[in-house]
């Protein structure tokens, strides 16, 4: 199969509407790949904070229209990263946008774990609570965003739900870009999985952002890294190799779920 990453550089100068069209040429333009992913929150900065209310909008918002469209003229798999959803009913969230080749958008994600501690992403979004996996003609999608890599629970409960290929898409600054490869790296050795990584480049909010996107596959090797500015990662590879791989050295079936409890004496 053919994956394309497009590290989409966000910045504070390029009004949203600028950059979901400028977001739709480059969806379009990878006609021949079988999925195409965007990063995490880039419609407005995965930390432009003061945006984030105003600029929150419903699953068939702006974006979602303009990447349905996209998704459909390039006939891709488009995972178009993620958006401030406003719920009616609720706070807003961190959710990510999975469209089929013909424009239907098929899956949806809510970022479990939020960042920023006691200020930010952490405060003024709610949480996602369920794990969500995406299949595919190549395979079953496991659905993750960003901070959610520092979690291997949910990378468990993604393998346990049948992903094959994790997808992530991040607005991961530059200042911790080697933890940004190495837990990506961390995952697919792990899960004995692909791991799709697609980060922003830029600054927003006032955060360098890290570039180097990254394809890894489940022996932990990185196929394809981007620099830190914006483009176009595009790699080839077998998602039998998933199979194999876990086949060749069968360490999942090694797993203690639990820790078993303390001997009385």
């Amino acid at each position: 199969m053919r994956a394309s990453l497009i590290q989409l550089a966000v910045s504070a100068a390029e009004p949203p509407a600028e950059r979901r069209a400028r977001a739709a040429t480059l969806v379009r333009a990878q006609q021949g790949a079988d999925l195409v992913v965007l990063p995490e929150l880039w419609p407005l900065g995965g930390f432009a904070y003061d945006l984030w209310s105003e600029g929150a909008e419903t699953l068939d918002g702006p974006t979602s229209d303009a990447m349905a469209a996209a998704a459909r003229a390039a006939g891709v798999w488009l995972h178009a990263g993620s958006i401030v959803e406003r719920d009616p009913d609720g706070p807003i969230y961190n959710t990510s946008l999975v469209f089929a080749p013909d424009g239907e958008l098929v899956h949806t994600y809510r970022k479990i774990h939020r960042f920023g501690f006691d200020s930010g992403e952490a405060v003024v979004m709610g949480a996602g609570q369920e794990i969500v996996t995406a299949p595919t003609e190549f395979g079953t999608l496991g659905l993750a965003t960003c901070y959610d890599l520092r979690f291997p629970e949910l990378f468990r409960a993604l393998l346990d739900a049948g992903a094959q290929l994790l997808v992530v898409p991040a607005a991961w600054p530059a200042r911790r870009r080697e933890h940004w490869t190495l837990l990506a790296r961390a995952r697919a050795v792990e899960e004995q999985c692909f791991v799709l990584a697609c980060n922003t480049a830029g600054t927003h909010g006032g955060v360098e952002q890290a570039g180097h996107s990254i394809v890894v596959d489940p022996w932990g090797r990185v196929l394809a890294e981007a620099g830190a500015g914006e483009q176009v990662l595009t790699v080839e590879f077998d998602p039998a190799e998933v199979g194999k791989a876990r086949e060749e050295f069968p360490v999942l079936r090694d797993r203690l779920l639990g820790i078993p409890a303390p001997v009385q004496r």
